[in-house]
């Protein structure tokens, strides 16, 4: 079977155990992996040390956006639209689903500036996957000086932009992304380990998601006797869910902090709160495990709350993955199940959260783009406190750092537009 019948699955997911989900994700074609996107667009490096190159661009400079001939090969396979159903009963394809190339524009405005200003704005990771790849970025405005930094160690890249004294900053940045959907198959063993000092950071502690005490005692107690660190992560992905609230009045993504969140017993927030948890149980029983944080840019095929159009700038998303030897990374996305219990009104028997709560194990919907993992990040230049995480734009003047959330003080907008799959 080279992709699941939606009908047949549906009828067939609400009664099959966990393990045996995974297996019905089985890949049997004999397909090849689809190309790999062209080469991404080339900039001019600066002298800037760094592990990675470093891009340089000076005041009111423009760069052009990557052309949309680079292009996996599979994008020229679309997906009807009508064959897109928002229901959690309506399956994706199978692998390999054919890649879709998105260009991503988020404009920025600081208002009430007073002396001189600087920018950070999370991008694409710029390490290709399986499933995301990035093309290239451009951007314009009236900056002094702009360019990228990486963080290798967090696999993160960061867009900078000074500003002098006297100007209302402005900006526009458009990046270049391929995506298709993500999938775990636990029939197909053989992935390529992962670097020993990734998976070191993968089980430390940061300040807002320890590892012992109450977190620990939590996770022994989700996993039982089990032994196997696939069902130890599933079984911990169970735990979460049954044991959350969604809450969408919590501003962002969710504030993180695992450890408050714990200690209150009140175990309810927004999709980085939710992901984070699942992190810190795993990591606390020495399953290395890490968020992904990133962004909305496309509707759903499974509920419409899943999914976002329009103005995406309130759309961030945290997700999450842990690592198994011999599987590799394996996503989960245990805030996308609670928040379609909350919007949805779905009860703890209704079919359709029954097959969206073994399908979001193993699987990501790729209509959201990975920015990176990074906890307890301290922007280069800033002289403010480390952030827990970076998935918005982040503006400081010598008065201080802009709440980011203050529509008055940062104006931002995020668009994104399919050109190709």
């Amino acid at each position: 079977m080279k992709r699941r019948d939606f009908l047949a699955a549906s009828a067939l997911l609400a009664l099959l155990a966990p393990s045996s989900v995974l297996a019905a994700n089985k890949k049997k074609t004999t397909a090849h992996a689809a190309a790999k996107p062209a080469s991404k667009t080339r900039a001019t490096k600066r002298g800037r040390s760094s592990a990675k190159p470093v891009v340089e661009q000076h005041a009111r400079s423009t760069r052009s956006a990557p052309s949309t001939s680079s292009t996996p090969a599979a994008a020229a396979t679309s997906v009807p639209a009508e064959a897109e159903q928002r229901d959690a009963i309506s399956l994706p394809d199978e692998p390999l689903t054919p890649w879709r190339i998105y260009d991503i524009t988020s404009s920025i405005t600081l208002n009430k500036v007073s002396g001189k200003a600087r920018l950070w704005l999370p991008l694409a990771l710029h390490k290709d996957t399986p499933w995301q790849r990035s093309l290239g970025h451009g951007w314009q405005g009236n900056f002094a000086s702009a360019g990228l930094y990486r963080d290798p160690a967090a696999e993160m890249v960061v867009f900078y932009a000074d500003w002098n004294e006297g100007v209302t900053p402005q900006l526009q940045i458009t990046s270049q992304v391929a995506k298709r959907d993500r999938h775990f198959d636990i029939t197909k063993r053989g992935s390529a380990a992962e670097r020993s000092d990734v998976l070191r950071r993968c089980l430390h502690s940061s300040n807002l998601v320890p590892t012992d005490g109450l977190v620990r005692r939590t996770a022994e107690h989700a996993i039982g006797r089990i032994k196997d660190p696939v069902a130890q992560g599933k079984a911990i992905y169970d735990w979460v869910i049954d044991n959350t609230l969604y809450d969408p009045s919590r501003p962002g993504i969710g504030s993180g902090d695992v450890e408050a969140m714990l200690d209150s017993g009140h175990l309810s927030g927004k999709s980085a709160d939710i992901s984070l948890l699942f992190v810190g149980l795993c990591r606390s029983i020495g399953i290395p495990a890490r968020p992904v944080f990133g962004q909305r840019i496309d509707s759903s095929r499974l509920f419409s709350g899943l999914g976002a159009t329009g103005n995406l700038s309130t759309d961030q998303q945290c997700r999450a993955e842990f690592y198994t030897p011999g599987y590799g990374w394996i996503p989960v996305n245990p805030a996308d199940v609670r928040k379609a219990i909350d919007e949805e009104h779905l009860s703890s028997s209704d079919p359709k959260l029954v097959v969206l709560k073994k399908l979001l194990f193993g699987f990501w919907e790729m209509n959201w783009v990975a920015f990176n993992s990074a906890q307890d990040v301290k922007l280069r230049g800033s002289n403010g406190r480390a952030l827990p995480f970076l998935v918005l734009p982040e503006a400081e003047t010598p008065a201080g750092r802009f709440d980011s959330l203050d529509s008055s003080l940062l104006s931002y907008t995020v668009n994104a537009s399919r050109v190709e799959g």
